[in-house]
C-alpha cells in the first residue's frame, strides 16, 4: 500500500536520523520532512516501532498516512523548479 510519512522533530540529529530510517525503507523523499513510497502493513508497523525506538523519550511528532488507489488517483501535484541558469557564452 501506498504510505505518506510526515514528521515535525526539532533534533537536526534526529530529523537526519528518521529521514535514514525512511531511505532504509525504500520511501521517495517529497519534502524535506515528508516521504512517500510503498509498505506493505508489516512494513509500516515496523518503521513505525524502528522511528519510536530512534527517537527514544525525544519530542517529536510522526505520522503515516495510508493512502489507497482510489485516493491517490485524486492526487494533484505541483511541482515547479526554477529554471536552469543560462551559460554565457564563451570569450575567445
Amino acid at each position: 500500500m501506498r504510505c505518506l510519512l510526515v514528521y515535525d522533530i526539532e533534533s537536526d540529529r534526529l530529523r537526519a536520523k528518521i529521514a535514514d530510517v525512511c531511505l532504509d525503507y525504500g520511501l521517495k523523499r517529497i519534502q524535506l520532512s515528508s516521504f512517500f513510497g510503498e509498505l506493505s502493513r508489516n512494513r509500516q508497523e515496523e518503521i513505525m516501532q524502528r522511528i519510536s525506538r530512534t527517537l527514544g523519550r525525544n519530542e517529536g511528532n510522526v505520522q503515516l498516512f495510508p493512502i489507497c488507489e482510489k485516493d491517490l488517483a485524486l492526487r494533484r501535484i505541483i511541482d515547479r523548479h526554477p529554471p536552469e541558469p543560462k551559460s554565457l557564452p564563451e570569450k575567445s
